[in-house]
C-alpha cells in the first residue's frame, strides 16, 4: 500500500486501554484472525471487539490491513536503500522529487531525513542486473537530484511491521 503522504492520516486523540492494545497487538501479528477468534484472544464478545476495533479504525489507528508478501517468491529479492540529495532545497524542488518518486518501480518507502541527504528510498527489485536498469531508467531521471548513493542489502537481519504497545 502506498501512502503519498505520512501527515496526511489524521488520528483523533484515543485513550488505549488494555483491551484496545491487546486487539491492535494481535492484528499486528496476524490482521486475517477472524473476529470471533480475536473477540476470544482478548475477552471479549464478538459484537464488543467489532466495535472497538471499528472505533480504532475510525481514529485512525488502524490505517489499513494489508497482506506481507513474501519478495524472493514475486522476483524482488533485492533489497535497495538509496540516499539522495537535491540541486537544492526549495519548496519547488522537494515537491517535484516527492511527485516525481511516487512513480520508481518498486520503491516501497521514501523519507525525507536529516543529515547529508535529504532523502532516503528503500525499494526492491530482482537482483543487480534489473536495480542496473532501473538505475538508468528511472533513477537517473528523478527532478532535482544532485547524488545518488546507492547501499545494497546483504542481510536483513531485521524486518517487522509490528509496533510496540
Amino acid at each position: 500500500m502506498r501512502h503519498k503522504n505520512e501527515a496526511a492520516h489524521h488520528v483523533e486523540p484515543v485513550t488505549l486501554d488494555r483491551t484496545d492494545k491487546a486487539i491492535l497487538k494481535a492484528l499486528q501479528r496476524d490482521a486475517s484472525i477472524s473476529n470471533v477468534a480475536l473477540a476470544a484472544k482478548v475477552n471479549l464478545s464478538p459484537p464488543a471487539c467489532l466495535r472497538r476495533v471499528e472505533r480504532l479504525k475510525a481514529a485512525g489507528l488502524i490505517r489499513g490491513i494489508v497482506a506481507l508478501l513474501e519478495p524472493r517468491a514475486l522476483d524482488a529479492g533485492m533489497l535497495v536503500m538509496i540516499g539522495v540529495v537535491l540541486d537544492r532545497s526549495t519548496p519547488d524542488s522537494f515537491a517535484a522529487f516527492e511527485k516525481a518518486v511516487q512513480r520508481v518501480s518498486g520503491c516501497l518507502e521514501c523519507h525525507v531525513v536529516t543529515g547529508e541527504f535529504d532523502y532516503f528510498m528503500l525499494l526492491r527489485t530482482r537482483d543487480n542486473e534489473s536495480f542496473n536498469r532501473l538505475h538508468a531508467e528511472q533513477l537517473l531521471y528523478l527532478p532535482g537530484v544532485r547524488q545518488i548513493r546507492s547501499f545494497m542489502v546483504l542481510k536483513q537481519v531485521l524486518s517487522t511491521t509490528q509496533l510496540p504497545l
